[in-house]
């Protein structure tokens, strides 16, 4: 057997480190493809000249070709346009659906048998746009949002704490934009709740902030939005997938009723393995919690509405 084949369509920021992420992790061969001429070429080539430096030892290409993704084990979807400042994550709704659903063509076309990871924005409403198009069972298909997501309120955490971020563990569900919900009763440093370090103001003041995140970068990089949490979040789930290392992680994924919601893809926790999404994990959620939830889930229903579905 060969090595594992992860491709990455849209060589941008997010792509990019994505892709060397996922050699630096040794997974697989890594495949490119972006429509600009050159440029897949040109990064894979940089990458691959780092192999002997950094000391991975797989193929890196680059191609302008959707063909190249044929075989793919798994397929992460980076390709659209990122946000300015000023703008939502549902700015970007119309455009961005054009450009993923003709990436989901042809992810159905040449890797019928992938495991796909939807990182465009707005996420949980092109994660829905893609499944519907490739067509693929709902295990088979993702959002990567909830690893980011936590990854910011873990650090901001940390730092406020001043604790090792590898001891802060947290979760949070829902869409990935302003109507996330982190839950802070689910949030621990080295097995102790939160609730038990810092006061709830605090807690919520970081729980503002981590809805914020990717605003606050946007608004910082004004030409770009963030890439290399986004990039890790990604590489952490491939690696779970093709390790089947089934590890629990938040994801956007197609609920059937669990939480009360279906028929929608949405940030829960999930267990990640060589099926894809293995297992939803229900947590006992307060009326609130499952409220704020609900109302996340409203506002990607009507972007989903939006697109036709």
């Amino acid at each position: 057997m060969g090595r594992p084949k992860i491709s990455i369509i849209g060589a941008g920021n997010v792509g990019a480190t994505t892709a060397l992420m996922i050699a630096q992790k040794s997974l697989g061969d890594v495949v490119m493809v972006d429509i600009v001429e050159g440029m897949p070429q040109g990064k894979a080539l940089d990458m691959s000249q780092a192999s002997p430096i950094l000391g991975y030892d797989l193929e890196i290409s680059g191609t302008n070709s959707y063909e190249g993704i044929s075989g793919s084990d798994v397929v992460v979807i980076t390709c659209g346009k990122p946000r300015r400042p000023g703008m939502s994550r549902e700015d970007l709704l119309f455009e961005n659906a054009r450009i993923v659903g003709s990436a989901a063509e042809q992810v159905k076309r040449y890797a019928p048998d992938s495991i796909v990871i939807v990182v465009t924005n707005p996420l949980d409403v092109m994660t829905y746009h893609t499944w519907r198009i490739t067509g693929f069972p709902p295990n088979r298909v993702m959002g990567q949002a909830g690893v980011l997501d936590s990854a910011r309120f873990r650090y901001f955490i940390a730092k406020e704490l001043n604790v090792s971020v590898e001891d802060v563990q947290a979760m949070v569900l829902g869409g990935h934009g302003d109507t996330m919900v982190p839950l802070p009763r689910y949030t621990t440093v080295a097995g102790i709740p939160i609730e038990e370090l810092m006061s709830g103001e605090r807690i919520r003041e970081l729980v503002e902030r981590t809805r914020r995140g990717g605003g606050e970068i946007v608004e910082l990089l004004k030409t770009a939005s963030a890439f290399y949490a986004p990039a890790a979040a990604v590489a952490e789930m491939v690696e779970s997938i093709l390790l089947d290392k089934k590890r629990i992680l938040p994801c956007s994924a197609y609920l059937s009723g669990q939480y009360g919601l279906e028929d929608i893809f949405i940030g829960v926790p999930v267990k990640l393995g060589a099926g894809g999404v293995e297992e939803i994990i229900e947590l006992k959620l307060t009326d609130e919690e499952l409220s704020l939830l609900h109302r996340s889930a409203k506002v990607y229903r009507e972007g989903i509405k939006a697109l036709g579905w």
